[in-house]
Parts: C-alpha cells; sequence; structure tokens
C-alpha cells in the first residue's frame, strides 16, 4: 500500500512509480535554509526513508539553485539571538544523521548551487550529478563560522584531507566540472542534459535488486556513521560557539552590505 505524502511549507514530495522526488521549495530565496526548512527537512527525510511506496529518493531544488546556504536575514536574526542558533545546530545533526541513516539510495540533482549546509546536504547524498553551470561550496567561515554542520565530515571522506582542508579553511566555491573532477560529486552535464543523465541514472537505480542495493549502501556508510558519531557533537559545539562570536556578527553584516569583512578574531 502507498502511504499518502506529507505536505510542507518548503519541500515537496512528488511521486514518479517507486521514484520519491523531494524538491526544497524555496526558489526566490535560492533555498537558501531558514528555521521552517531545518525544522521540515529531518521529518520529510524520516518519512522518504520508511515510505513503503519508493526504492529510491531523489533531491533537488526548485528554480535556478539547489541551497544556497543560510538565508541572509535569518542568519542576522541568528546572529543577535545566538540562543535561537542551538535549536538549529541540533536539527543540522538530525539531517546529517538522517541521510546517513536512509537504507534507499539517494540521488542528488544539483540544478544549481549548493553552499555551507546545502553542500553538505548535496555530499551526504550517495550520487550526485550536477549541471555544468553550478558551483558546490562551505563558506562557513567566510562569516565567521565552524563548519561544524556537517562539512568537516563529509567533505574529506570525499576528496581526502588535504583537499579538505583547502576548500574548507578558505571556503572557496568549485564548479560542478571542477567537483566532478577531483571526486567531490560524481557527475556535471551541461544543463539542458541534467534531467536525461539523472532519469538515466534512477532507472537503472530502480531497475535492480532493492535489497542489494540497500544492504551494500548500509555497508559503505558504516565508516561514515562511525565518524558522524565521533566528530557531529564537537562539530555542533563548536559552531555554536562561534555563532556568539564579534567575528560572525562581523561575517554576517558584510555578507548583507556586500563588503568584505574584517575580522579581528573575537
Amino acid at each position: 500500500m502507498t502511504a499518502n505524502l506529507p505536505g510542507y511549507e518548503t519541500i515537496l514530495l512528488e511521486r514518479r512509480e517507486r521514484l520519491l522526488v523531494l524538491t526544497f521549495n524555496r526558489p526566490d530565496a535560492m533555498n537558501a535554509v531558514n528555521l521552517a526548512l531545518h525544522d521540515e527537512l529531518p521529518e520529510a527525510l524520516a518519512f522518504a526513508a520508511n515510505d513503503p511506496g519508493s526504492d529510491v529518493i531523489l533531491l533537488t531544488g526548485a528554480g535556478r539553485a539547489f541551497s544556497a546556504g543560510g538565508d541572509i536575514a535569518h542568519m542576522e536574526h541568528n546572529a543577535a539571538n545566538p540562543h535561537l542558533f542551538d535549536h538549529e545546530a541540533r536539527q543540522a545533526k538530525r539531517i546529517v544523521n538522517a541521510l546517513l541513516d536512509i537504507e534507499k539510495p539517494v540521488v542528488c540533482r544539483m540544478n544549481g548551487h549548493a553552499v555551507g549546509l546545502g553542500a553538505t546536504i548535496a555530499l551526504l547524498c550517495d550520487i550526485i550529478i550536477a549541471a555544468d553551470t553550478a558551483r558546490i561550496g562551505d563558506p562557513h567561515v567566510g562569516i565567521g563560522l565552524v563548519a561544524g554542520d556537517g562539512g568537516a565530515l563529509v567533505w574529506a571522506q570525499r576528496i581526502g584531507i588535504a583537499r579538505a582542508k583547502e576548500y574548507l579553511l578558505t571556503g572557496e566555491l568549485l564548479t560542478a566540472v571542477k567537483a566532478a573532477e577531483i571526486g567531490l560529486i560524481n557527475h556535471a552535464v551541461p544543463a539542458d542534459q541534467l534531467d536525461d543523465a539523472v532519469d538515466t541514472l534512477c532507472g537503472k537505480l530502480l531497475d535492480g535488486a532493492p535489497n542489494a542495493i540497500r544492504w551494500t549502501k548500509v555497508l559503505t556508510n558504516m565508516e561514515l556513521k562511525r565518524i558522524a558519531n565521533a566528530v557531529m557533537e564537537a562539530g555542533i559545539a563548536y559552531e555554536s560557539v562561534s555563532v556568539r562570536s564579534a567575528d560572525h556578527r562581523e561575517g554576517v553584516a558584510a555578507l548583507k552590505e556586500k563588503r568584505k569583512p574584517v575580522f579581528t578574531g573575537r
């Protein structure tokens, strides 16, 4: 029996036979993560994990971005009221754990930029196909924050610790083409070929043996989950401390004012 699809404010769910599509649905904000999306995504992922009507999950974004990281107005509010961030930090941990726990294959259709937590969400998917016009990066440090909500976990596992440190410590955004070249994502294809490439991949997974695919994923995720258990608590704690810093307030102000931040180490 196929379960009815729940409704959310910031996420659209759609069935395509045995494929369940989750779409971030804040296109006017480039699918930036606000409080509602922080709260709804763990619930949507929990539904997807246990949904008897699907064997493959596709994660994508509405409009021109996959997810452009944190919503500026929302980050400004949190910087002024840092106690509010602690809830979202816990939600970020729930998002990471939910993506690691889902036994079904999760495909990322990276239709546009994936930044910050948006990049972490994309990179925790099993296979990532991006439009060659997209960019990906984790610029937490650019606004005076620790990359504690999953970046320190997943980047090194995909591209090795040396490259991961370079990109996490500088906050540099990579083109999808460069990301594919270094193995951060699987494929970068011309934007007008993205849907065909995603459909072909999802078709292969849907035609496969569901349990063999799921249990192979479970095995390959065991090491990721071990590392997540080791670093996520500390990561959330460090990010929660950094959100209370003067450097973070300066970073958010500079982002809003479209200028270079002046950090002081406070």
